[in-house]
């Protein structure tokens, strides 16, 4: 049965209360990542999109209804024009008590311009991707980029007080032999580090199966460099975090393909055109634009809402085999990280 009103909380089917909503702000982004997007991508519209004062509006919906993390996604977030004057906005539910984080994930390469406003607008940790360390690969892995913006930003948010926590997704052939390297890395300048399986979403150039290194064999890899500890840290997300005690600092794992983590998933995403994925691994959505534009009023939005946690899968159907379609058609950019 649907429950519905404007303030009662999100419960899906099984139980789990949904306390986490991840809203990308554009498909846009100023790198071609080669497990995330094709060479030759087409973006929306830019009259598709919702505009800055409507992804407001979305996430004072789901603050309403018990959301207490926010984060902004892309596409690269910071290449939304003016993008800063949403962060203004959202601050207020930290001042309200309304949120407890308001965050984002970025690749880096604006963050030398805007960490300063972010964190004047109450963020105060960030997740930037960083694959490899190796200026060549990197520019290779993301078609063109260059490593030294991305260093230079993620200074900039340190010195803004920010922390950073570096996402690195395993990628064979590719940065498997620089893990610990990246690792040391990051925990030598007191960040967290957490690795991430690459995932089925959208096509590519690159057959998946030549990517994909299971995170299974990388944590036993490190196991015979380093001591581990599992820790019961959960952050809200699905990754799974150990400690590495010649470091000192702290690795986290996110499994999609070879550790199911749905059980405990409390977040759903909403992309930049409004519409409500509910799970990252499916293709069932419903739209939030229409209801939204439809009235002044926000009682077809929670409608909306409601139908869509009503209908959140169990877990997700990620599958990567050679010569196989992915799992999702849609690329990582649009559903937003």
């Amino acid at each position: 049965m649907i429950r519905t009103g404007c303030s009662s909380p999100l419960v899906d089917r099984f139980g789990r209360s949904v306390t986490y909503l991840r809203i990308s702000v554009t498909d846009r982004c100023d790198l071609r990542c080669v497990y995330c997007m094709s060479e030759h991508m087409t973006f929306l519209p830019k009259a598709e999109l919702l505009t800055l004062e409507e992804l407001d509006r979305l996430a004072n919906a789901f603050i309403m209804r018990g959301v207490r993390k926010l984060r902004i996604t892309g596409g690269e977030p910071l290449v939304r024009r003016n993008v800063l004057e949403l962060f203004r906005m959202l601050s207020r539910h930290l001042d309200g008590g309304g949120l407890e984080e308001l965050t984002l994930t970025t690749n880096g390469t604006q963050l030398a311009r805007y960490a300063a406003e972010l964190a004047a607008c109450g963020v105060r940790r960030i997740n930037v991707s960083v694959d490899t360390l190796d200026p060549v690969a990197f520019r290779l892995t993301t078609r063109g980029g260059d490593l030294g913006k991305v260093l230079a930003g993620i200074d900039a948010a340190r010195s803004a007080g920010l922390a950073v926590k570096i996402n690195t997704v395993a990628l064979k052939g590719t940065n498997e032999d620089e893990i610990p390297s990246l690792i040391e890395w990051a925990h030598g300048r007191g960040m967290e580090l957490t690795l991430i399986e690459a995932m089925p979403l959208g096509d590519i150039e690159p057959d998946r199966t030549d990517q994909f290194l299971p995170l299974s064999l990388v944590r036993q890899q490190l196991a015979g460099r380093w001591s581990l500890t599992d820790l019961p840290l959960r952050t809200g997300g699905p990754a799974r975090y150990v400690r590495v005690e010649e470091t000192g600092g702290r690795l986290g794992f996110i499994t999609p393909l070879t550790h199911n983590f749905c059980e405990g998933c409390n977040r759903v995403r909403v992309t930049c055109t409004g519409t409500l994925f509910m799970c990252l691994g499916q293709e069932s959505a419903v739209d939030l634009r229409a209801p939204l534009r439809a009235s002044k009023e926000d009682d077809l939005l929670h409608a909306a809402i409601d139908r869509a946690i009503f209908l959140k899968p169990r877990g997700h159907e990620f599958v990567i085999d050679r010569g196989r379609a992915p799992s999702i058609s849609r690329h990582m950019s649009m559903t937003g990280g």
